[in-house]
């Protein structure tokens, strides 16, 4: 059996507000929206490879929070294993450097208005759930395209 690849995602948030990078290649993924990141290099950790990744990505010195539960199939022998990240203090902003050509900080009604690649669509749906308490898109999802519309947020009841 082949061993797997993992490959990091980052899941900045700050503000309540999470960072989007818009990809520019290669040409299938370009203009497509995914959470920053890359493949882990051998004899690296995952969280050390995230923080090399947004260093080399976006020019930013991170640090990671904790691991996002689940891991997300890619195409094989790929897959994709997230974290929750913050800006260090005194880190620059965040720029386009390699591989993307936008970034966007989606608060919880904006996540849906990018066009999320299809292999982050279920991580950020975790992310959603986990910073923001929904998974699902409080609209339509606009691209019909892509596939179906997700369901609507199931409402949480207050108790107590």
């Amino acid at each position: 059996m082949t061993e797997l690849i993992v490959v990091v995602g980052a899941a900045v948030l700050r503000d309540g507000r999470l960072l989007a990078a818009r990809r520019s290649a290669p040409v299938e993924l370009a203009g497509r929206w995914e959470l920053p990141g890359g493949k882990v290099e051998p004899g690296e950790s995952p969280e050390r490879a995230l923080v090399r990744e947004l260093r080399e990505e976006l020019g930013v010195e991170a640090e990671v929070v904790e691991a996002v539960p689940g891991e997300f199939p890619l195409r094989a022998p790929y897959v994709l294993r997230v974290w929750t990240a913050r800006l260090v203090d005194g880190s620059a902003e965040p720029l386009a450097l390699q591989d993307h050509d936008e970034l966007r900080w989606l608060s919880s009604d904006e996540l849906w208005d990018v066009d999320w690649l299809d292999q982050d669509v279920p991580a950020v749906r975790e992310v959603a759930r986990l910073a923001w308490g929904v998974s699902r898109p409080r609209r339509p999802y606009p691209f019909p395209s892509r596939g179906p519309a997700p369901e609507p947020p199931v409402l949480k009841r207050r108790t107590g």
